[in-house]
């Protein structure tokens, strides 16, 4: 509820995936289209929640994931 609430209305979640396997934690990707111009804002958000992240825009593996299939 915390990641929801603090999110701009204009930023769109794209991509969500949840895994829990019997642990007290569980590995989210959440992919996000936030408009240039509030990659600052964007920031800010991201240090408010305190959660560990790690931004895969870069990441080959990510561009793969992202490939439709021929």
């Amino acid at each position: 509820m915390k990641f929801l609430s603090h999110m701009r209305p204009n930023w769109n979640i794209s991509l969500f995936h949840y895994r829990n396997q019997g642990a007290d934690y569980g590995r989210i990707l959440v992919g996000l289209q936030v408009p240039t111009t509030d990659n600052k804002a964007f920031k800010a958000f991201l240090d408010t929640l305190g959660y560990p992240h790690v931004e895969e825009t870069d990441n080959p593996v990510y561009r793969l994931f992202l490939q439709s299939s021929p």
